[in-house]
């Protein structure tokens, strides 16, 4: 694989699902790829080997991006193998439990906005710098449909996520003078891991809400971070793509 541009990009909770289909798609987009996962993820190697076995380049960084000080030593690791982080892709997330509004406790939503806010937040105090004094950086939140369209019993994992755009929105206004877009992709139903449990009628009710008449894929999610990290998208920012195959347009 020849470089296109020699830029870095970190995709936060890479190590699988949805994150590691966006960082392979960044590394044949011509990107360094920090592939991240929480301390003693394995997967973290096999998702970097696998990008480098196809031609590109990739390194693993095991930290948890809810804690600063791993967060400071992340950023200083991928500096010093790979270079300053010119892409930051904000996709890891925790567990996502539901519950009734009235059975969800205050430790419950703080567990939410511990990815969703105090995650971005960190890393945004440790590559923003760097970013700034190059005068040139993207930054892409992964949010959700569910932050536009909450269902019962996920309050908590609204809220969070809520915030998220309001932050992604706040940043876009305050960095765009020095060359960095900040904008959010919020994808829809996407069958990963995380949802091989969730029964077939509830998938195909979901289905039947979707204009496109199919099911998301990781990849239709991969394709939009791809572009918003892009060279040319340099002067779109404060923006929400939601990738929803039309579900959002109601029936």
């Amino acid at each position: 694989m020849v470089l296109a541009h020699g830029r870095v990009a970190l995709v936060t909770g890479s190590s699988r699902g949805l994150g590691a289909v966006i960082a392979r798609r960044l590394a044949r987009d011509g990107f360094a790829v920090a592939v991240n996962g929480p301390p003693g993820d394995e997967q973290v190697t096999a998702v970097s080997s696998a990008i480098c076995d196809d031609g590109g380049i990739a390194e693993g960084f095991r930290a948890d991006v809810t804690d600063e000080r791993q967060v400071a030593g992340l950023a200083a690791a991928i500096t010093d193998s790979l270079g300053p982080v010119d892409v930051l892709v904000l996709n890891a997330t925790g567990p996502q439990p539901e519950g009734a509004v009235t059975e969800v406790t205050w430790a419950d939503h703080l567990a939410q906005l511990d990815f969703f806010v105090k995650s971005p937040v960190l890393l945004g105090r440790a590559v923003l710098p760097g970013m700034q004094a190059r005068h040139y950086g993207r930054i892409v939140h992964v949010d959700s449909e569910v932050a536009s369209q909450p269902p019962p019993g996920r309050s908590a994992y609204a809220a969070a996520k809520s915030a998220q755009v309001g932050l992604s929105r706040a940043w876009a206004r305050e960095l765009a003078p020095s060359g960095i877009t900040v904008n959010t992709v919020a994808p829809g139903f996407i069958p990963v891991e995380r949802h091989a449990g969730v029964p077939d009628d509830v998938k195909a009710a979901y289905l039947a809400t979707v204009p496109a008449g199919r099911m998301g894929t990781p990849g239709d999610i991969a394709h939009a971070v791809s572009f918003l990290a892009s060279e040319g998208a340099g002067f779109i920012t404060g923006q929400r793509i939601l990738i929803d195959g039309g579900r959002s347009l109601g029936s």
